[in-house]
């Protein structure tokens, strides 16, 4: 059984856990800075929890010296500490960050490691980015990728058309930070919030708009090799004239802690949600312009007895599977490990990876 030290005891962290204890392979070391977070884990099997501050990369490398990784759920703003803590430590490392600069900073990090360093392991970006390189590798060569996701509330109730599924952090800073693209043949930076754009899925009609992070390293991977190349948020149509108004004409996005406390005080949470992963490829095979297009819904479900959000079991889900074929020796146990990296195949057939299956292995049945 290998130890795990995770970071983080929140709603992602503690499914985590849930999913890591849950397949008898792994124990679990729970670091978090708040006493009152642990305290849900008191007395679980296979569960040790340390209440410390996690911003000291020297005593979280000390506190989790031994384990075999170390799997950073903290909030993205902690990223460059944790892993400092594991690189010290000798531990691997994996993270759910979408934050650019970070990422940045892991990759630094991973240059002269004798461990494996793997970011962005989450939904997107992470998942999103296995199943379209999934669908690059088919083409000869490549016009446009277009990357989309949403985690909806099924029911919208209010005037957003929003609920709060995951970190209220993580939504204002991918909604305020700019996002990479490539556009024209050009890798640039373009302004999150903007570009939007509705499409219908299922006979339901979606608003998608530019956000931050959700492409990993895939500009950089397909710099000059593709046209075109972005990642968009997927909301119900009205909600990003909402957000803009309180980013742009009430200047919250240079207060994002009002931001965050008008989110967290006024939009009900909920776990009746869905998540959306919505890829289209287009160029050229065998001489031909063709287009192929993954699409995927997974729904929130009943774990180990406890109900989980849909954004829960896909974010969770995608960095247990990742972590398990890592463990397994299926990922180099060494250096900088990019999502594209990583088979859809493998990471499919995976104890973890499967919660994303059902509706991905039909599409591709049909497909091929």
């Amino acid at each position: 059984m290998r130890k795990v030290a995770v970071v983080g005891a929140g709603k992602i962290g503690s499914t985590v856990v849930d999913l890591l204890v849950g397949s008898g392979a792994y124990e679990v070391l729970l670091v978090d800075q708040s006493a009152a977070a642990l305290k849900h884990f008191d007395g679980r099997a296979h569960v040790e929890t340390a209440a410390m501050a996690i911003d000291d990369d020297q005593a979280l490398a000390a506190r989790i010296k031994g384990c075999f990784a170390a799997v950073n759920c903290a909030p993205f703003h902690l990223t460059t500490a944790v892993a400092r803590a594991a690189k010290a430590a000798g531990a691997h490392y994996l993270d759910l960050t979408e934050d650019v600069a970070s990422s940045r900073v892991v990759r630094e990090l991973a240059a002269d490691s004798k461990t494996a360093f793997i970011p962005q392991c989450g939904l997107a970006p992470g998942f999103i980015t296995i199943a379209a390189w999934d669908l690059i590798k088919h083409f000869d060569e490549l016009h446009d990728v277009r990357l989309r996701v949403g985690a909806l509330p099924r029911y919208p109730s209010n005037a957003l058309n929003y609920n709060l599924t995951w970190s209220t952090d993580g939504v204002i800073n991918e909604y305020c930070e700019p996002c990479e693209a490539i556009v024209n043949g050009k890798l640039r930076e373009t302004p999150a919030m903007e570009e939007r754009e509705e499409f219908a899925l299922d006979g339901v009609t979606y608003e998608a708009f530019n956000t931050s992070g959700g492409l990993g390293t895939l500009c950089h991977t397909l710099d000059g090799q593709v046209r075109n190349l972005n990642y968009k948020t997927i909301r119900y149509p009205g909600h990003a004239a909402i957000i803009k108004a309180l980013l742009n004409d009430l200047n919250l996005r240079n207060r994002r802690d009002v931001l965050k406390d008008i989110l967290e005080n006024s939009v009900p949470a909920t776990m009746q949600d869905v998540v959306i992963v919505f890829v289209t490829v287009s160029g050229m095979k065998e001489g031909r312009l063709m287009q192929e297009t993954y699409v995927n819904k997974v729904y929130a479900q009943e774990i180990g007895g406890e109900v989980k959000s849909a954004i829960q079991i896909t974010t969770a889900g995608a960095i247990c599977a990742v972590l398990d074929m890592l463990a397994d020796g299926s990922l180099p146990a060494t250096g900088f490990i990019r999502q594209e990296d990583i088979p859809l195949d493998a990471f499919l057939a995976n104890r973890f990876g499967r919660y994303y299956a059902p509706e991905e292995v039909s599409f591709r049945a049909a497909a091929e």
